[in-house]
């Protein structure tokens, strides 16, 4: 079974965040969520949101990493831990998505892993690129890399990275499910 982590702060934009981690567990992914600092967290428009653990108390290795935007973003790409472990993930050429913020704020500023690479990002943060070349689509895909731009993309987002991590029939399945 491909395992999963999703990391979620104080501001996480909850669509962002939510979306993902359905899609994907209706995928059959073992779904970790990791919340910055705490477990208990208020996502971006007052929604309570319940990490499964602390970002600290995070172990083994995951087929994927999602990061989401919304202001609390800004604390996953300033949290150790977090930071850390997407750097290295993403170098070991495993899948990284991001959607939102969290390409530029997090992917590029903290992690610096952008340069070069085909992103894409919340609209009006384009001219931070990071060493990346914006591309102004829903969803961007550059090898292990998927990028997508806002809540209202996030169920063609989760798609894309259900169909990058397990094909495109598991992505169809799932997309019909949910009528997307």
């Amino acid at each position: 079974m491909k395992r999963a982590v999703v990391f979620i702060a104080n501001g996480t934009e909850e669509v962002e965040a939510v979306t993902p981690i359905d899609y994907l567990r209706r995928a059959g992914v073992e779904v970790v969520v990791a919340g910055i600092g705490e477990r208990d967290l208020m996502g971006a428009h007052d929604i309570r949101l319940t990490a499964d653990l602390a970002a600290d108390d995070l172990e083994g290795s995951f087929d994927l990493v999602v990061v989401p935007g919304g202001r609390g973003c800004e604390a996953i790409g300033k949290d150790e831990s977090a930071r850390n472990l997407i750097v290295k993930h993403f170098r070991e050429g495993r899948l990284t998505a991001s959607i939102c913020a969290a390409p530029v704020w997090v992917l590029g500023r903290h992690c610096g892993i952008l340069t070069g690479r085909r992103f894409t990002c919340y609209p009006g943060l384009e001219s931070e690129s990071c060493g990346g070349t914006f591309v102004a689509e829903r969803v961007v895909e550059d090898g292990n890399l998927i990028t997508s731009r806002a809540a209202g993309c996030a169920g063609e987002f989760s798609a894309a990275v259900i169909r990058a991590l397990l094909g495109k029939a598991a992505a169809e399945e799932v997309a019909s499910k949910v009528l997307l």
